[in-house]
């Protein structure tokens, strides 16, 4: 593998980035609605989602495409990321005075005389940004040390991350967590003092959405070319060789996989005010599955496919549940077979076999000449 950044993939990069971060956003301010290139208000709102979920994408290529770790529980950590962010958008809705003692309204509906010890810093916005990435790391931090100093790993591991998010899941389920119980976190106002209904506002989360997928996309690339990122590839691979060698391969996915789970919160925390919404079945175990559908799709040990790959896939699925929802799961499922069976490199990897495949053609015909 080459050891920096060639220039088609930093053009590409360049011009990808101007169009998320200028032309889109352009698109929705500036252009008339009745302009054939207009983006609608509900058009940036929904590719802000999709940018979130593909920022979720790349911190599972990193674990499984560069690490080997197929992690089943990344949409916790996601999860985690929100609700870190949630309850500071909860405590803004009890500022407006609509409730008793400044509560978030599920709490007044279930009797709490007053706020909840634990909740009170997250009246402060930096301090719940700091959660946002702290929550995650500490709960992967004590789960990845354990799981790795127990060696477990393969199969065994993305159980335990499964089983991790079942839990996890169910515990959220429950009202004496005071997070919402099932219905979590809604009807979110203000953020920062903006109307989150307010377009400009939903402009400026997408266009941060944006910037973090850059940031992130560019931070997991620098990482992978260095040489911590030739021990990553090198515990995908052969994680004994790596022990023989004298490396302590159990650092290396712990610290792994603790980025990857503060990358996934950071996700969480911008896709929380444009959904609008974050309750425990965005951390249900099907989730995580979907997700490692998309990198799949798109192209594990890539980082630019699970993009893509998160991006069509969650488009193909906003279609799918409005025209044929009962298919949905179905259309799921076989994509990741077609996927796996016809071409396991995923979307960008299909020219490459296109090519490797005119290759043998072209090969086996001057060999059919010659004789």
């Amino acid at each position: 593998m080459n050891s920096r950044i060639s220039k088609r993939e930093l053009g590409f990069g360049l011009a990808a980035a101007l169009f998320l971060l200028a032309v889109i956003p352009g698109l929705n301010a500036f252009t008339p609605e009745t302009s054939p290139f207009h983006v609608s208000d509900f058009s940036i709102n929904l590719w802000g989602q999709y940018l979130c979920l593909s920022i979720v994408a790349v911190s599972i290529d990193l674990l499984w495409g560069y690490t080997g770790l197929i992690s089943l529980g990344q949409m916790l950590f996601f999860s985690l990321g929100g609700y870190a962010l949630g309850m500071h958008l909860m405590l803004k809705i009890g500022k407006l005075g609509q409730y008793k003692n400044d509560l978030p309204d599920f709490m007044v509906f279930l009797g709490y005389p007053t706020l909840p010890t634990h909740w009170e810093p997250f009246a402060n916005f930096w301090f719940s940004a700091f959660a946002v990435l702290w929550v995650p790391a500490v709960v992967a931090a004590i789960f990845g040390y354990l799981a790795f100093r127990s060696r477990i790993r393969g199969v065994y591991f993305s159980i335990l991350t499964q089983a991790l998010t079942y839990a996890a899941c169910l515990l959220f389920f429950r009202n004496e967590l005071t997070m919402g119980g099932n219905n979590g976190f809604t009807d979110f106002k203000t953020l920062l003092g903006h109307q989150l209904a307010n377009p400009a506002t939903q402009r400026g989360l997408y266009i941060a959405s944006a910037l973090a997928l850059i940031i992130v996309y560019a931070l997991c690339r620098w990482l992978t070319l260095t040489k911590f990122g030739k021990v990553q590839r090198a515990v995908r691979d052969s994680e004994n060789r790596v022990l023989f060698s004298g490396y302590a391969a159990a650092n290396y996915k712990l610290f792994v996989f603790v980025l990857a789970a503060i990358i996934s919160g950071v996700a969480g925390a911008l896709y929380v005010p444009q959904a609008g919404i974050i309750n425990p079945s965005q951390m249900e175990p099907s989730k995580s599955l979907e997700a490692i559908v998309w990198v799949a799709v798109g192209g594990r040990g890539t980082l630019l496919g699970p993009i893509l790959g998160a991006v069509g896939v969650n488009a193909l699925k906003s279609w799918a549940t409005q025209a044929i929802p009962a298919y949905w799961p179905i259309l799921l499922g076989g994509l990741f077979v077609i996927v796996v069976l016809f071409a396991p490199k995923g979307i960008v990897g299909i020219a490459e076999q296109i090519g490797s495949l005119f290759k043998r053609q072209t090969k086996h015909s001057k060999e059919v000449s010659r004789e």
